[in-house]
């Protein structure tokens, strides 16, 4: 069931425009979250559904209701930023009740619902504590309870874990997002960091120039990028620009190599396209019937752990695969020609 749209969203400050006629449908429940380089507008975004920014033009409604002129504190939407922003002269259990004796609940109301939150982000231990006697991730965890705790129909967070190292950082976005299932609470998760957005999003909202470029799961987000900016910017990629050779049989050539995509392409004969490959989708060996393959030589190699990841010069362009580290397996040496193998349906056309 769809629980808050965003209708044609516009967000301009003088003549610049920083959001562009932005549509979107969260279903309840859902956590999607905007994913995008600094300046790309998602925490623009992020602080319009909170009421913190007025949208230039469109509207934003919340199970069924319009929003788009209340004010922030008649939204019922609780937010977690980047900068924790607990009160310091208040304890953990001070911060958690605020906002509900604000809303004037009663005390037994509050004592009851704070303990829950505690018990929630297991720090109910530390209910007497300070702020500046807690740690960075101690601190988050508050802040996200104290968001909870009024239950609010959406939760906002902003950049939340940035501040973080990365260890932590791992390990609080695995609780948050077990919270959010437990409670069942629509949630826009904002971050710039892609793994955190594929390893914990029902959706993804890939955000460049103040636009949605693409709209949807980890799995379609990374494996079929519909823009050279999505494709760029989310994982490790390969680009590789070919030249049309039979359009309607997807025949191209990538420097004096001839492959055939797995589908045609629209543009004519002669005309250069960009072409985009996982270093993960590549291996070598004896290519199986039907397997597209490039020939190169051995540039580099860079042992990463898990994986080697070695680059070669296909006749002029530079493409990169991933091998995992056999220690039984000799990855190949410098200056060594290779078969690199692959299906044709990893060799993805990017739009512009």
């Amino acid at each position: 069931m769809t629980f808050l749209t965003l209708s044609s969203i516009q967000k301009s400050y003088g003549p610049i425009q920083v959001v562009k006629d932005f549509n979107m449908t969260i279903e309840k429940g859902e956590f999607v979250s905007f994913l995008g380089p600094s300046g790309c507008g998602k925490t623009t975004v992020l602080r319009m559904i909170a009421g913190f920014e007025t949208p230039t033009g469109g509207t934003v409604t919340i199970n069924g209701k319009n929003q788009t002129d209340l004010r922030p504190n008649q939204r019922n939407i609780g937010m977690v930023f980047q900068a924790y922003a607990l009160f310091p002269n208040m304890t953990v259990f001070e911060n958690v009740a605020f906002g509900l004796k604000v809303a004037g609940k009663p005390k037994a109301e509050i004592d009851t619902r704070v303990r829950e939150m505690l018990g929630l982000i297991k720090l109910d231990h530390l209910a007497d504590r300070y702020p500046y006697q807690m740690s960075g991730g101690q601190q988050q965890r508050v802040a996200l309870a104290r968001a909870l705790a009024p239950k609010p129909q959406v939760l906002l967070l902003d950049e939340p874990l940035s501040a973080l190292d990365a260890k932590i950082r791992v390990s609080l976005r695995e609780e948050i997002r077990a919270i959010q299932r437990q409670l069942g609470i629509t949630t826009v998760f904002v971050t710039h960091d892609q793994e955190e957005a594929l390893s914990i999003s029902d959706r993804i909202v890939v955000m460049n120039a103040g636009k949605a470029d693409q709209i949807g799961t980890p799995f379609e987000i990374y494996n079929t990028p519909s823009t050279r900016f999505v494709a760029s910017f989310v994982g490790t990629l390969n680009l590789i620009d070919a030249v049309v050779v039979e359009p309607s049989s997807g025949t191209v050539k990538i420097g004096e190599q001839t492959v055939r995509l797995a589908a045609p392409v629209t543009q004519g004969s002669g005309q250069t396209i960009q072409l985009a490959l996982r270093p993960e989708a590549g291996s070598l060996g004896e290519a199986a019937n039907g397997d597209t393959v490039l020939n190169g030589k051995v540039v580099s190699s860079h042992f990463l752990g898990s994986v080697i990841r070695t680059k070669l010069d296909v006749t002029g362009h530079s493409v990169s695969f991933d091998m995992f580290n056999d220690p039984g397996a000799q990855p190949p040496a410098i200056g060594e020609t290779v078969s690199l193998r692959f299906a044709a349906e990893d060799l993805l056309v990017l739009a512009e």
